[in-house]
């Protein structure tokens, strides 16, 4: 027999009970719209997380912080190291001297800068300050972060442009602090002087007489100084997961009296003396630069973190995801399964003589194998072709659904099913290899068939 016999002969047997196969079919598709809406929404996820790690260019970023000095400005100890912790923390400053580790301090960034396929390098540094607009008045932390940085990564803004970097003077802010300053509009901020006031600790002795023979009404030892800036751009939201509200330029950080949130030992470092940073972030011109950066930082004794790092934990907890998806979906699978083998095992009773007459007039019992796969064949493409377009449907449907819950929270709109090509064929194949497996006990039986008890079969 040929193929279009096969395919003839199985759509006729399917089409004379079309009652028990449009259920059979039904049981098939939810099985497989489930599985691929799961599917989909694992695979939207994933989507949506690399899209952002890319968006904000995050794969091109290292970490760097010492290993060795703990407890000491801009030093975290080494994990690894049972003896890492055994100097007391109250004692680091005084024996930071005796250590030969590296420091992370303006000279690195100096050095880290030369190195090939370096394009930035900048210290991880925040700190806190009033932020003085006309009569209105807002504590927030101030961001410091290069302009360079700011123009080769996504800043989103409602109005202006990023800082120059000839002029340290400028800065930028975000709207929603705007809003608590009691500006609406963006642009309308743009050009304004605003004063950013720092605050500091102040143990001079007059001021700590002061403190003494107050009447208590004195306060803790802080000093405050305002600086002027001008809003040149009015930012979206905080990106590259800063917490400031405020983001201004190191050139002028560097100039500002201020207590940085990087340290505690910061709250004790004398004014004008040199800052070690806790952590700084070296950015590469692409993530291929990422291993031989994080190799030459660690020869000279720092330690590394890059989000490439994570990249493979990432992928297997993709992995796991799916395969927890795939699990729950395959109770659907299955169901339908069950379901094919009683459709085709209850047509081997039906067609017991018609089975009998055909291996009377020649039929071989290949051939009786090959009409009933080819039934259940037919039912796996028709269950994986609906199924497909149930998942997608109902995705959609749910897609929106959400959208409209988070639009309220004023959230983006975001696609949280994801159908990749693969994904698609991948569901029919799927469909119609199930359903040639749940035949195949039909079809042994069916080909175990013996003519002459048949033709006697009433």
């Amino acid at each position: 027999m040929r193929i279009a016999d096969y395919i003839e002969q199985a759509g006729g047997n399917l089409w004379k009970k079309k009652l028990r196969t449009i259920l059979t079919t039904v049981g098939v598709v939810i099985g497989v719209g489930a599985l691929v809406s799961m599917f989909a929404f694992g695979q939207g996820i994933q989507k949506n997380i690399t899209e952002q790690f890319n968006k904000v260019d995050l794969f091109n970023y290292i970490n760097v912080s010492t290993r060795d000095r703990s407890g000491e400005p801009g030093h975290s100890h080494d994990p690894d190291d049972p003896d890492a912790g055994a100097m007391d923390d109250a004692a680091a400053p005084a024996d930071a001297n005796d250590s030969d580790a590296p420091a992370l301090d303006a000279q690195f960034l100096e050095e880290a800068r030369r190195i090939e396929g370096v394009e930035t390098a900048f210290p991880e540094m925040r700190f806190p300050a009033q932020i003085c607009l006309g009569e209105k008045e807002q504590f927030t932390l101030v961001q410091v972060l290069p302009a360079n940085l700011l123009r080769s990564g996504p800043l989103p803004l409602r109005s202006g442009r990023c800082y120059d970097p000839c002029e340290p003077n400028e800065l930028i802010i975000t709207d929603s602090l705007l809003r608590r300053l009691g500006v609406n509009e963006p642009s309308e901020a743009l050009g304004k002087e605003i004063e950013v006031a720092t605050v500091t600790l102040d143990f001079s002795l007059t001021n700590l007489l002061r403190m003494v023979f107050s009447s208590g009404d004195q306060g803790l030892p802080f000093a405050r100084k305002g600086y002027r800036f001008t809003i040149v751009g009015v930012a979206e939201r905080l990106p590259f997961g800063g917490m400031g509200d405020v983001y201004v330029q190191p050139e002028a950080a560097g100039g500002m009296r201020k207590l940085s949130l990087t340290s505690i030992w910061e709250f004790f470092r004398p004014a004008g003396e040199a800052a070690n940073y806790s952590t700084v972030t070296v950015r590469v011109r692409s993530p291929k630069y990422i291993a031989p950066v994080k190799k030459e930082l660690e020869s000279r004794g720092f330690r590394t973190f890059a989000l490439m790092d994570q990249l493979e934990e990432m992928r297997t907890g993709f992995l796991i995801m799916d395969m927890f998806l795939l699990a729950v979906g395959m109770i659907g699978i299955t169901v339908a399964s069950l379901g094919i083998v009683n459709t085709m095992v209850m047509s081997i009773l039906e067609r017991y003589r018609e089975i009998g007459i055909m291996k009377a007039v020649g039929a071989t019992d290949g051939d009786v194998q090959r009409i009933f796969l080819f039934e259940s064949g037919v039912i796996g493409l028709l269950g994986g072709l609906f199924g497909l377009a149930l998942g997608w449907t109902v995705s959609m449907v749910i897609n929106e659904v959400i959208n409209g819950l988070m639009a309220r929270q004023g959230a983006p709109r975001m696609d949280y099913f994801s159908f990749p090509w693969w994904l698609c064929l991948g569901a029919i194949g799927f469909s119609i290899l199930v359903s040639l497996a749940a035949g195949i006990y039909p079809t042994l039986r069916a080909a175990r068939v013996d003519p002459v008890v048949a033709l006697r079969h009433d």
